[in-house]
């Protein structure tokens, strides 16, 4: 399958390599000054001329931009990035703020697609609130990479959830297992010098009620977004979602320990759900409200499990069960950080405002906790749970 992927990969590749050098001859000829430009009238022209040569949705992006640029020409540039699968935020901006309607059917409305293609299409669909940044990660996805990052997590969750159940004899509240605080993975207070414990604490759950409902929502909804925003953004928002949480727990729930992914889950789902709110009109998702209910139910009742496990009374006092103040540092990142992300399809996020001032507010808390964890625990003399 790997190689098949690869395969098409490199052909997809090699076939927009060859088009686009025809093309940039072509290009060449109406621009014998070489000022890298072309105007729009003549680009259009070639376009009706030689746009079979084109995938149609690439065509269609072109010519879109041709309709809408106001200053009556065309750089090479734009053309080059678009049949390398690359666009600049000012080339996106031409297009979304043009005249021209997109005006053939949308990618909904394509027949005889395989099964593979029908799945590209679902994901579009589910994550995408624009009709063109559907067709153009439509045209331009492949398998290769997977959304190894969702997968391998959920994985490694499981095995460790299963390990610990085997080890312990106990797979429903392993946390009131007396045992259960002596793993090195956990975050607790008495032990938050070993900087490890702010991230691997993921990797421990509470009980199979914790782990199954983290599992399921962050493979329905990070598997997809995965596929297309690319492992590197969504592991980011992951990753801080999970730091955040610990961070959270280390400034405002000092003597309690935390388990379990919900800071980087929350992250993930909390993202998704608020740029489906901001882009209700374009989003396209079948019964998206019912849907956005159900996921914001089972969040309520994870959420609300674990504030009622943090103060159900402990069996091995005086340490009390694990904090829920992850799940709210992971929403924190998810509507800041997570939603620029994911507003920002196939754009380039350093030219982005709001990423710079969110990005920055995150690296501020970040240090502040860290300033936090190193004197604050001694300056207000809490009394904390012996370590385990």
């Amino acid at each position: 399958m790997r190689q098949r992927c690869s395969a098409g990969l490199v052909g997809q590749l090699a076939l927009n390599k060859i088009i686009m050098d025809k093309y940039m001859k072509r290009l060449a000829k109406f621009d014998p000054d070489n000022t890298g430009y072309i105007s729009t009238e003549k680009f259009r022209s070639l376009l009706q001329r030689h746009g079979s040569e084109l995938d149609p949705h690439k065509l269609e992006v072109l010519l879109a931009l041709a309709d809408s640029n106001s200053e009556g020409r065309i750089c090479y540039q734009d053309f080059v990035n678009l049949m390398s699968n690359k666009r600049s935020n000012s080339f996106r901006q031409a297009i979304l703020q043009g005249n021209r309607r997109l005006c053939s059917k949308a990618l909904l409305e394509e027949t005889g697609l395989s099964l593979s293609q029908r799945l590209i299409r679902h994901v579009a669909y589910e994550t995408l609130p624009r009709e063109i940044d559907r067709k153009w990660y439509y045209d331009s996805y492949t398998c290769c990479p997977p959304p190894w990052f969702m997968i391998t997590i959920t994985i490694v969750e499981v095995a460790f959830f299963l390990y610990n159940g085997v080890v312990l004899d106990r797979f429903v509240l392993q946390v009131t297992h007396p045992l259960y605080l002596k793993n090195a993975l956990l975050y607790h207070p008495q032990l938050r010098a070993q900087a490890w414990r702010y991230l691997t604490y993921i990797f421990m759950h509470a009980g199979i009620e914790h782990l199954g409902l983290n599992v399921v929502l962050q493979l329905l909804v990070g598997v997809p977004l995965e596929m297309v925003h690319g492992a590197a953004r969504i592991s980011f928002v992951y990753v801080a979602g999970v730091v955040a949480g610990s961070l959270a727990v280390s400034v405002a729930d000092m003597t309690a320990p935390v388990v379990g992914s919900s800071g980087g889950v929350y992250a993930l789902v909390s993202a998704h759900l608020a740029n489906i709110v901001m882009n209700w009109s374009g989003m396209k998702c079948q019964f998206k409200l019912l849907r956005m209910a159900v996921a914001l139910v089972c969040m309520s009742f994870e959420f609300g499990r674990a504030v009622w496990l943090r103060f159900h009374p402990s069996v091995y006092p005086p340490c009390p069960h694990p904090s829920f103040m992850a799940h709210l540092g992971g929403v924190m990142v998810g509507i800041t950080l997570g939603v620029i992300i994911l507003r920002n399809y196939e754009q380039r996020l350093q030219d982005q405002t709001l990423w710079w001032i969110f990005l920055s507010i995150y690296v501020i808390f970040v240090l502040f906790a860290i300033f936090w964890n190193i004197f604050a625990y001694s300056l207000l003399d809490l009394k904390l749970p012996p370590p385990p």
